[in-house]
């Protein structure tokens, strides 16, 4: 039996980056699928520390939290720097990712409005940790293409700069994010990065470091076939069909 679990919804949301991280470590583990359905009234989320997803479990060990959960596993596969100063880094890179994720979050559940025009619909919403609660959104095609989208991509280039500088400062980019071995901060970009280009083709056309970066790390054996395999290609990006 694989000594881990994962138990999430069927979507690639905040777990996606902790299983490319056990693909690359050449370890299996066990998906739990939770139903959105039947997450609202379930004993599983009155049970779950925060009421949210995702819930991992490492033998006896149940974490909660994304970022816990990839800590564990860098701390585990030593993937967390060389000494305590790349550890710093390595946390604050994977800080940096979070910034921007919990941005991209709240455009996709908050600003990305179901297609119609004009009327009120009620809809899930998932959190900082894809828990769920239903909320009133006006849905309004013309908000979502002029004050949502387009405005989150115009800031884009100013997230992303930070990363392709930390590159330009490691080995002129040609090596990981911190260092000179992969990080669990590494795979966390990695997975921001790809979820960006599905949102945004041509996001990273003005950073040749990241682009560089994205296409070297996607093309490490185990990531690659990770990325090709059934189970990721056919797991939606997020839980509400937009992307």
């Amino acid at each position: 039996m694989p000594p881990y679990t994962i138990v999430y919804f069927p979507v690639q949301g905040r777990c996606e980056a902790m299983r490319m991280l056990l693909a690359d470590q050449d370890q299996s583990w066990k998906e739990e699928v939770v139903m959105l359905d039947s997450w609202y009234q379930s004993p599983l989320k009155a049970s779950c520390l925060y009421g949210q997803l995702p819930k991992f479990q490492d033998g006896d060990l149940t974490l909660y939290q994304s970022n816990a959960i990839l800590r564990h596993l860098g701390r585990s596969f030593g993937l967390y720097g060389k000494d305590q100063q790349e550890a710093a880094l390595v946390d604050m890179v994977n800080d940096g990712v979070e910034d921007i994720r919990s941005k991209y979050i709240a455009l996709i559940y908050t600003n990305y409005p179901v297609q119609g025009c004009g009327r009120q619909q009620k809809r899930p919403v998932l959190g900082t940790e894809q828990g769920v609660s239903c909320e009133w959104h006006t849905t309004l095609a013309s908000f979502w293409q002029e004050a949502g989208k387009n405005d989150y991509v115009k800031a884009l280039p100013t997230h992303l700069k930070p990363f392709e500088t930390l590159l330009s400062q490691n080995k002129g980019g040609q090596a990981f994010i911190v260092g000179d071995q992969i990080s669990f901060a590494d795979y966390n970009l990695l997975d921001l990065l790809l979820t960006h280009k599905v949102l945004a083709p041509s996001c990273l056309d003005a950073f040749p470091l990241l682009s560089a970066y994205v296409s070297r790390l996607s093309g490490r054996p185990k990531v690659k076939a990770f990325l090709a395999s059934p189970d990721h290609v056919n797991r939606p990006i997020n839980a509400n069909g937009k992307q």
